[in-house]
């Protein structure tokens, strides 16, 4: 555990993933949040295709295999960061990641439901004090900005958003723990669905907002290189190499760090403002990740519940 070959891409890993939520708002700002999400796996497809192909992983998938891949492109590439990018107009981008952190408990009801994958007694208190603090952090951010929210609109409508991005992005990672996707190499099923998710993304972003704009700031298409090549691309070996080397129980561990980053660049850059009650509830909510995760290290059947497609809480 502290070896410089577990430290180093565990905080690498958890530091982009936390400051993605960030890089996120300089993308929905005068640009279309469709187009910002089809840039972004516009670019971010074909690095990882390559990924496959530096590490032999092979390409070519059955009919079956690419059904499921545009199963999980629909709902992870597409729908989920739809509806990430489109919440975090109206809510703190640090609110949205601690939300997503939350994804381990639609992942593990879904599992039980149709997975038939048992539910511990601690995993659910831990669920229930995390679910609580972050209610309270909800609560803030609605009493904070009742009508005109953080950037601009409506905040429940941001939070509304928010859940179903979760909602989307849980179908798509328990769809893919069948036996068909257990049969892919992981990098080439993730290659081929981000593939049909941005196709999807590419017709949405035409449909609902117009011709591409080109946006000409800088700051703009830094982002979408940040956001598409190291939050999506760089992270991802490393993030799965911490899975061999240490489990997906302690790689888990990784969404705290995570939600920390996110939180600290909210407060610096978003004017997010601390009191009593979002302090108990960020309390709250790391208390009962941390039960959770301990419940579901303790049982090694759920350590294949880790988070195969990392790439949609950021």
């Amino acid at each position: 555990m502290l070896s410089w070959r577990v430290i180093l891409p565990f905080v690498l890993t958890g530091t982009i993933w936390g400051s993605t939520w960030y890089v996120i708002t300089g993308q929905i700002d005068g640009v279309p949040a469709a187009w910002s999400v089809f840039y972004r796996f516009a670019l971010a497809t074909p690095a990882l295709f390559l990924v496959a192909r530096l590490m032999r992983r092979r390409l070519v998938l059955t009919r079956r295999e690419h059904l499921l891949a545009a199963f999980i492109g629909l709902f992870q590439f597409s729908a989920n960061f739809l509806f990430v990018y489109h919440a975090e107009l109206f809510v703190t981008s640090g609110i949205v990641a601690m939300m997503f952190a939350l994804l381990m408990v639609p992942n593990a009801l879904f599992a039980r439901f149709f997975l038939g994958e048992r539910v511990t007694g601690g995993f659910l208190l831990g669920s229930a004090v995390a679910i609580v603090g972050t209610s309270f952090l909800l609560f803030n951010e609605w009493q904070s900005n009742p009508d005109a929210g953080v950037i601009g609109g409506n905040v429940a409508l941001g939070i509304g958003l928010a859940l179903l991005g979760i909602l989307a992005a849980s179908i798509a990672n328990v769809v893919q723990a069948n036996p068909t996707g257990r049969g892919v190499p992981m990098v080439s099923l993730l290659a081929w669905a981000m593939l049909y998710g941005t196709a999807i993304d590419l017709f949405f972003a035409l449909i609902t907002a117009g011709p591409p704009p080109l946006p000409m700031r800088g700051e703009y298409w830094g982002g979408i290189i940040y956001l598409a090549l190291i939050g999506s691309v760089v992270t991802f070996p490393l993030h799965y190499n911490l899975v061999r080397e240490i489990g997906a129980g302690r790689t888990a561990y990784n969404s705290i760090l995570t939600i920390g980053v996110a939180m600290l660049l909210s407060t610096l850059f978003e004017g997010y403002r601390w009191t009593a009650l979002p302090a108990v509830g960020m309390a709250l909510a790391v208390l009962g990740m941390v039960l959770a995760l301990r419940a579901r290290k303790q049982k090694s059947v759920q350590v294949q519940q880790s988070v195969r497609m990392r790439q949609g809480e950021s």
